[in-house]
């Protein structure tokens, strides 16, 4: 959703950013031509090394993808009018490392599907806290929270 492409929400424990193609790739190396320009940084990046989790998979009803099958993913998810997704980071490693990336500080991802685009106020969202440390400090919670209020004020 191209609503989200420029904000960025800052909550207690996280921070949610639009999924861009920076977040895709599962090692470093540079993002192809046909996403980035030739000269985008290296960047260690981990959305497509959790979705290869058969355990991700399994919890999120996902089938696995190819990295040039999830670069298509993430870019039609941000062209759908009906999906609103932001990665959520790691607040207190986002504040704590001035200039650190967002992937190294990345716990997982939170989804809007509008169900009725005539009505804003009915959806589903579905959150995801990929990485295992993350788990059981309430990201989840206040992710979810976070995307009902942004929803709110559309």
């Amino acid at each position: 959703m191209r609503l989200n492409q420029n904000v960025s929400l800052l909550g207690k424990k996280v921070v949610l950013v639009p999924y861009t193609a920076e977040h895709v790739p599962s090692v470093r190396f540079r993002v192809p031509e046909s996403v980035q320009p030739a000269e985008a940084p290296l960047c260690p990046c981990r959305y497509h090394e959790w979705m290869k989790s058969e355990e991700l998979q399994r919890l999120t009803a996902s089938e696995p993808l190819t990295l040039e099958q999830e670069y298509a993913m993430q870019r039609s998810w941000r062209e759908d009018a009906d999906k609103c997704t932001f990665i959520v980071l790691d607040a207190a490693k986002w504040q704590a490392q001035p200039g650190s990336t967002e992937e190294s500080c990345m716990a997982g991802d939170v989804n809007l599907f509008l169900t009725d685009l005539g009505d804003p106020t009915l959806g589903e969202i579905e959150v995801m806290i990929a990485e295992p440390s993350c788990r059981g400090q309430g990201f989840g919670t206040e992710a979810a929270l976070m995307m009902m209020s942004y929803e709110a004020s559309l």
